[in-house]
């Protein structure tokens, strides 16, 4: 057992993602949480807020900054949050005229928030392309052993002969519907957080909507027209259609066990896990992780829906409570998805005994 089976060096074999959760890395929220600085910077000195010298000196420093990891440690202890410790390091290696220009307006959730953003944009990316590829796999596999007739079951008991078409497309468009969902939900993921201390960039007067346009352009992520620090139903949403996926792929990997079992086989496994006292087994490894992996995230949903009651415009607790649990959904759909694409290009069906 371990605190987390996702990046365990045994167990990552059967749960990991290296590609999703490396965007978890302490380094790569840093980074991601550095470029919402620079961008910010960036846009105040266009528009004034900031001298040019200034965006120009906060960018080089932070190019060329490396954080003291103990010193974050123990500033998240305090505050609850990484940004002050953060920006109190940032700002010791910049000159004294700038260092109050650094981070202007904006609070720890901006950075965060944004910084969060910044990371689950190519995790989508990973989601659409493996749903679609996964997707076409099952259509390939349908156009191979479509009009084979195998058995129908409800209620875990024999119905009609069907033909095999008739499940795998039961496995196939639920895959498709969440691409498109997944695609209409974007726009309230991949987005802006910048709402300084209460969420109305007080600090910058007249100019606040204008800086955070330019700061959105530059990060590539979509605008709003406020910050959504309590609002967390985007988050929420996603964290849903992370759950709608893996349970889709479990139910695809529950079929897939049941049919693949030794007296029922109709679905033949290419390939399967050994036993260490039944070397005869071939156990329906992938097809078992789905069903887990579908329970698990089905499990932590509950949670992110609990991280949606905030207290008035900001909590900590319910904030840290997504810090938790979203990460561990990503790499669990990103497994599954895996797992998946594996599974379907192994099997094979056979009809039904005469």
């Amino acid at each position: 057992m371990t605190i987390s089976p996702f990046d365990h060096p045994i167990l990552s074999g059967l749960l990991g993602d290296e590609a999703l959760a490396g965007l978890f890395s302490a380094r790569a929220e840093i980074d991601a949480m550095l470029r919402f600085e620079t961008a910010l910077a960036e846009a105040q000195a266009r528009e004034s807020v900031i001298p040019h010298e200034t965006a120009t000196a906060i960018a080089k420093t932070i190019a060329g900054f490396s954080p003291d990891i103990a010193k974050l440690k123990a500033g998240i202890a305090r505050d609850g949050v990484v940004i002050p410790a953060l920006v109190k390091e940032l700002r010791a290696k910049l000159p004294a005229a700038h260092r109050p220009h650094l981070h202007f307006g904006a609070t720890s959730q901006d950075v965060i928030d944004t910084g969060l953003a910044l990371r689950l944009k190519p995790a989508c990316n990973v989601f659409a392309e493996r749903l679609e590829r996964l997707a076409a796999r099952l259509a390939d596999l349908e156009s191979r052993d479509g009009t084979i007739r195998v058995m129908a079951h409800t209620r875990m008991q024999a119905a009609i002969p069907v033909t095999a078409a008739r499940k795998i497309r039961a496995w196939r468009e639920p895959l498709e519907r969440h691409g498109e969902r997944l695609d209409h939900m974007r726009k309230d993921i991949e987005i802006l957080h910048f709402g300084g201390a209460a969420g109305t960039l007080d600090k910058l007067g007249d100019k606040g909507s204008a800086v955070a346009r330019r700061v959105a352009v530059a990060l590539s992520l979509f605008p709003v027209d406020h910050a959504r620090h309590a609002e967390r139903d985007g988050i929420a949403a996603f964290a849903s259609l992370l759950s709608l996926i893996t349970g889709s792929l479990g139910k695809m990997g529950q079929d897939i066990a049941l049919a693949a079992q030794s007296e029922v086989g109709e679905i033949v496994l290419a390939d399967g896990g050994g036993s260490s006292a039944m070397p005869h087994k071939k156990n329906p490894v992938a097809a078992e992780t789905l069903v887990t992996l579908a329970r698990f995230n089905a499990t932590l949903l509950a949670g992110m829906h609990h991280a949606l009651v905030h207290e008035n415009e900001r909590s900590g607790a319910a904030w840290t409570l997504e810090w938790m649990l979203l990460p561990q959904m990503v790499v669990a759909t990103g497994t599954a998805l895996l797992r998946a694409g594996e599974l379907v290009e192994g099997i094979a069906f056979r009809p039904l005994a005469k």
